[in-house]
């Protein structure tokens, strides 16, 4: 009896350390085209996210967070392997005639979480590929719930991409199978919404990473019916309350199923907000596609340029009871890529070490470790494959170029840390400065190209293409 006893009392103790040894999950919700300062938290003010501020309340909020470029593709390309996406080849918005994506030969972060026992879940936008050969499900998640391009994609844009017939319906697909065409938009974030809720719920026993990606704030600001003029600014307005809500149903989720603290969950941007008019938008969705240039913003820009900061820095929040201090505000220089080794660090995951990454591990910043520093010396502004700025941990900024298609170089310097609106060209005054950025550019431009120097760079990689046309859905 004595023997059993001290057996049964060995296996707990062994099996102890296997239970506590269970890695956390991720959430990760990616908002699509939100400025730094459209959330509440950031200073927006008219929108409410009482959901969102709540999440920085609670853990850490970045100021110096820049997605990798400034449109869709290439910034999610960059989060989820670690790298500029101009080091994987694919460093433009994606559209339904287009057969280039992501490619088999670079690994996500779904596929390292996935080999350690991760279940995984892309819920919403995808937009790395709409070939079947480039879908989610072929890149690490084991399920895949949403669409596969924006929802402005559809057949009424015809000015897009050089097409020459409309383009397909947008579809919304169940894993590889399309369930709906075209997909009923509006209905989408509550969809989307129940969906990563199931996914939570059939796996509270497992570490699971969930990626969830809205589109409702994405033009056109389609929302259920109940969010039209719950905004006091505009339909833009709507749709981030909308996904308030959304951050709002997955956080009591966590709280139901006991799991706010084994759950790390990261709230960022994608690019910064559209900022100028456009006709085509306009005209085809009306009020669901109108910028409304009067609203306010702390940083110059938006999408669809490098240039100025508010095309690329954004908001990001992390939020891990028992392991991140609630109320942080940290200023350090970090990135969207840098996510891909901060999961991989906490699920106990190895960085690929046969290729170039990117990221850095971030998780000590998001900590408020005494000390943190950025693991980041520069970070390079890109649009395209053009360098348009680069920028220091300190907070010195050196603007290349008008345009990406400026032959010269048009040198401006800002101080993006006291001065994030770039008010004050400081140039004259920072010499050497100056000269530390211009060394900073050349290494980016060795390592990476410049196509307005014709510049190819050493260390880019190449886009997968699927067969000699593009295979759309019908």
């Amino acid at each position: 009896m004595t023997h059993c006893l001290a057996a049964v009392v060995s296996l707990v103790v062994l099996a102890a350390p296997a239970i506590a040894a269970r890695p956390p999950n991720i959430v990760h919700i990616i908002a699509d085209d939100v400025g730094y300062d459209d959330v509440g938290c950031y200073g927006a003010p008219k929108i409410k996210t009482p959901n969102i501020d709540k999440l920085a309340a609670e853990g850490v909020r970045f100021t110096s967070f820049y997605a990798p470029s400034p449109t869709c593709t290439p910034s999610r390309m960059a989060m989820l392997t670690g790298c500029y996406a101009e080091r994987t080849g694919v460093a433009r918005v994606l559209f339904p005639n287009d057969n280039i994506g992501i490619s088999d030969r670079e690994i996500t972060i779904a596929q390292l979480l996935k080999q350690h026992g991760y279940a995984t879940a892309l819920i919403g936008k995808w937009h790395l590929g709409c070939q079947p050969q480039f879908l989610p499900t072929r890149h690490g998640f084991d399920s895949f719930y949403g669409i596969p391009y924006p929802n402005d994609h559809g057949p009424e844009r015809t000015k897009s991409n050089g097409q020459t017939e409309p383009f397909p319906p947008i579809p919304l697909y169940r894993d590889e199978r399309i369930v709906e065409q075209p997909a009923k938009l509006a209905e989408c974030p509550d969809r989307f919404t129940d969906e990563a809720i199931k996914f939570i719920t059939a796996n509270k026993d497992r570490p699971f990473y969930l990626h969830l990606a809205n589109v409702e704030t994405h033009t056109p600001w389609f929302v259920a019916k109940r969010w039209e003029g719950h905004s006091a600014d505009g339909a833009y307005g709507d749709a981030v309350e909308s996904l308030d809500w959304t951050v709002g149903q997955v956080m009591e989720t966590l709280k139901k199923l006991d799991l706010e603290g084994s759950t790390l969950v990261v709230f960022n941007s994608d690019n910064g907000p559209l900022w100028q008019r456009a006709a085509e938008l306009e005209k085809i969705y009306g009020k669901y596609g109108t910028v409304d240039t009067s609203r306010p913003h702390l940083l110059r820009g938006g999408k669809y340029q490098a240039r100025l900061e508010g095309g690329t820095r954004v908001p990001m929040i992390a939020r891990w009871p028992g392991k991140i201090a609630e109320g942080q505000t940290c200023g350090e220089l970090a990135m969207g890529f840098d996510l891909f080794n901060t999961f991989a660090g906490v699920a106990g995951a190895n960085v690929p070490s046969d290729r170039i990454i990117d990221g850095k591990d971030i998780l000590p910043l998001m900590r408020g470790d005494a000390g943190a520093k950025s693991p980041h010396d520069s970070f390079y502004y890109y649009q395209h494959f053009h360098l348009m700025a680069v920028r220091d941990a300190a907070g010195m900024k050196l603007m290349l170029a008008d345009g990406p298609r400026a032959a010269k170089d048009h040198f401006e310097m800002y101080d993006v840390l006291r001065d994030p609106g770039e008010a004050k060209d400081v140039i004259e005054s920072q010499a050497e400065a100056m000269k530390r950025l211009q060394e900073v550019a050349a290494k980016a431009r060795k390592d990476l190209g410049d196509d307005r120097k014709g510049m190819p760079g050493e260390n880019r990689r190449q886009a997968a293409v699927a067969g000699d046309k593009p295979v759309v859905a019908p």
